[in-house]
């Protein structure tokens, strides 16, 4: 699903779970995600997404922000 796109990018170290690629995972309760954010309070995580993984490092665990912050915005596409 995300190996195309990043192939057709020309960014040739991602979209697959391969050694050496940098790879963001994202693991939920697609039937219970729920959007938990109002126009007063913005600022929450929604509920259903229990672990995030970017770059090898878990930032989401167990519905909870682990502080670390290991990705990086790619604003060159050889990258």
């Amino acid at each position: 699903m995300t190996s195309l796109p990043a192939q057709r990018l020309g960014l040739t170290n991602r979209g697959r779970l391969t050694p050496g690629y940098a790879a963001d995972i994202v693991i939920m309760d697609l039937p219970n995600v729920k959007e938990t954010a109002t126009f007063t309070d913005p600022h929450q995580y929604p509920k259903g997404i229990s672990h995030v993984i970017v770059n090898g490092e878990i930032v989401i665990k167990d519905e909870k922000y682990t502080g670390k912050t290991p990705g990086a915005m790619i604003t060159d596409f050889n990258s």
